[in-house]
């Protein structure tokens, strides 16, 4: 094996510096000005003179998005949350001079607010093991140096020199490796069919179109570590005998294609790509193909055909991609996630990788964490995680204490499960079987304010909208659901409607050409297995219990009320001082009925009640005005009324006279229903 490669795990400044400041470059991160405080590090380490010792290292994402910018010192593994440009004159003079920690910036502990400054203590790095993510947020991803300080192509060194074609692909198939992009076919067993593949030439195709709402895991990969993803690529070239390669990467990505053409340049210059790599015979190079942002182009056969200059549909298979792919030649197309893990497997070889989570889901598993969860970000852990372990222990809950509700895994085209399943394994047969799909590593998280039945349409629209239209089923199938959603959340559903949604699905599901088609009814299915409550309460109530499908909640204090009271108008002619007015819109919705003793019984779904004689003042107690037998709410509607209707003296006692307005609403609540002054010794039970 050559020896320009340096064995250890330290990156080269390590050689050079007394410490590296990484400060998180990610997306993320950059949008929370991270690049100021770059700029101002360099600044003050100017300032004080240690430029010589310390060095500025702007990284990928460091994962943790919450607490971003992110800032560590290295070798230390102090970890500095949220810190801006204000923040760097503190932090150089407390920790790079004096050799202490800066607590206000250090993580707190939520609920005891203990601040946890080093890394590794950290509850969201606590149960991650990184492979893929190893290198994001520790190098900088333009310098080909510290991937290479980092063993960065001592696995391409190793299959070239060492291992013939058909062991590398024995080595695969024996990790249990499966694909990383959502359908989990064996990564090895893909890679056998290529290489058995008799024409001439052939591509190695890397997809990099990540167009799920809320997923970011494949970019922050390239964002923060683009040469192992290269490196893969190549392992998997030298293996199924090709000598050209495409990256597919969207355009809005940026930032991402930028490192990547620049991880490119630096490879090349090293002779790790173009002709004769280490001497080997072999040759090897890539091509990065900007996509336009059509989600459809996440399927192999869409995404070739946009990289061969027409429009993005998929194709039927057979003939797979391995046989005729690429202009017709055999191709192998794997995700991100897939080639950067390759390279490991190479060198720690395929027991160590098997000996992480189960049998049949090996490995590891990235998610993009997002939604009503405390510790947003980008997380990696062993296959067979519980799905709790990972909302809780590394996600942080819930904010503000509110309930979990569910979890939306595999994206736009998942599943959602509900709080019993939260102790499901996260791989890919336990997802399955419980109503989920793993997909590429989106995983949305809500709580008890998200309707959903509104939930599902959203990703049904999301869905339906990105159909490229060439099949009638996802075409039309798509529109079809929509409009049957739209209808439960507008208040016009009817029981038929379920049906209805379930003869789509199915045939969508069985008839469609791509999994696009044959995946989005997922969330609709899903809630509905889990969430039929909320769907009859839309459509049998026409009520919105979480408060948020505007058609049916005019507002959220009105949802929240049993009694559906008009609370908006109410309070909004009581603070003008239309009183009688405002308090008729009260007794339009009021639960009690008014006569003494007399109760309306209120169901809270429909708003409807039933008036039910109480016989008396069923236990509650009365007003206790001279006379007074009105209970409950009624007694005290009508005493602050009478109340606020006196006004005060200039020495704060009440006012004996009232205003005209304020005498006849007075006089409209004494003489109406609510109270009405009877001889005590009368029959509460009639007028």
């Amino acid at each position: 094996m050559p020896d320009v490669f340096i064995s250890d795990q330290r990156t080269v400044a390590d050689y050079l510096h007394r410490a590296d400041v990484l400060v998180c470059g990610g997306t993320g991160c950059h949008s929370s000005n991270s690049h100021q405080v770059v700029q101002e590090l360099q600044a003050e380490i100017g300032r004080r003179g240690l430029g010589d010792e310390v060095r500025i290292v702007p990284t990928g994402c460091r994962g943790f998005c919450a607490m971003g910018p992110v800032v560590m010192i290295y070798p230390e593994e102090i970890l500095y949350c949220q810190v801006q440009a204000g923040d760097v004159s503190e932090l150089v003079e407390e920790t790079l001079l004096n050799g202490r920690v800066v607590e206000r910036l250090a993580y707190h502990e939520p609920s005891q607010q203990k601040p946890i400054p080093l890394y590794h203590h950290i509850p969201f790095y606590g149960k991650q093991i990184r492979i893929a993510l190893r290198n994001c947020g520790l190098i900088n991803p333009d310098s080909i140096d510290e991937y290479i300080a980092r063993d960065g192509y001592r696995a391409l060194g190793k299959v070239l020199t060492e291992m013939q074609p058909d062991d590398v692909i024995a080595e695969m198939k024996d990790s249990g490796l499966r694909g990383r992009g959502g359908a989990g076919f064996l990564t090895g067993l893909k890679w056998e069919f290529a290489s058995k593949s008799k024409a001439t030439p052939k591509y190695v195709i890397c997809n990099a179109d990540e167009g799920d709402p809320g997923a970011f895991m494949d970019r922050s990969i390239l964002e923060g570590d683009p040469h192992s993803v290269m490196e893969g690529m190549a392992i998997a070239a030298y293996a199924i005998g090709a000598r050209e390669g495409y990256i597919y990467c969207r355009a809005e990505y940026p930032l991402a294609i930028q490192r990547l053409k620049t991880a490119i340049r630096q490879a090349h210059e090293y002779g790790l790509l173009g002709e004769d790599i280490f001497g080997s015979g072999f040759s090897f190079d890539l091509k990065v193909k900007e996509g336009a942002g059509a989600f459809v182009c996440g399927e192999e056969t869409a995404l070739m055909a946009s990289i061969e200059g027409r429009r993005g549909e998929p194709r039927p298979r057979p003939p797979f991609p391995a046989v005729a792919g690429l202009w017709n030649k055999p191709s192998n197309v794997n995700n991100v996630k897939s080639y950067g893990i390759a390279p490991q497997i190479m060198l720690r070889g395929a027991d160590w990788f098997r000996s992480i989570g189960p049998a049949k889901s090996p490995g590891t598993a990235i998610f993009a964490l997002t939604g009503k969860i405390n510790n947003t970000g980008l997380i990696e852990v062993p296959m067979g995680i519980p799905l709790g372990e990972i909302i809780f222990d590394v996600g942080g809950g819930v904010p503000k204490g509110k309930p979990f509700k569910a979890v939306q895994t595999g994206g736009p085209l998942g599943g959602c499960l509900p709080a019993s399943a939260l102790n499901t394994p996260v791989d890919f047969d336990a997802l399955t079987a419980a109503g989920a799909t793993m997909g590429s590593g989106g995983m949305i998280v809500v709580d008890d304010d998200t309707c959903m039945v509104e939930f599902a349409k959203y990703f049904l629209t999301f869905a339906s909208a990105e159909s490229c239209g060439k099949c009638v089923p996802c075409r039309i199938g798509g529109q079809r659901l929509l409009e049957v959603l739209t209808r439960i959340t507008e208040g016009h559903g009817t029981r038929a409607d379920l049906d209805t949604i379930r003869y789509i699905s199915t045939n969508m599901t069985n008839a469609s050409l791509c999994a696009l088609g044959q995946l989005t009814p997922g969330p609709v299915m899903s809630a509905l297995r889990f969430f039929m409550d909320e769907f009859i309460a839309h459509i049998d109530e026409k009520t919105c219990p979480s408060g948020q499908c505007k058609p049916l909640v005019r507002a959220k204090c009105i949802n929240a009320c049993p009694a559906g009271v008009e609370s908006p108008a109410y309070l909004a002619l009581v603070a003008q001082g239309r009183y009688a007015e405002g308090l008729e819109i009260h007794r339009q919705r009021n639960p009690f009925d008014g006569r003494p003793g007399v109760l309306q019984s209120v169901d809270a779904g429909t708003n409807r009640g039933a008036q039910g004689a109480a016989g008396g003042s069923g236990g509650r107690r009365p007003c206790g005005a001279d006379g007074c037998l009105a209970t409950g709410a009624a007694r005290l509607r009508h005493h602050r009324l009478r109340k606020a209707a006196r006004p005060r003296r200039h020495d704060g006692r009440r006012h004996p006279r009232i205003s005209p307005a304020q005498r006849a609403a007075l006089r409209r609540d004494r003489e109406h229903r609510p109270c009405r002054r009877r001889d005590p010794l009368q029959s509460v039970t009639g007028r």
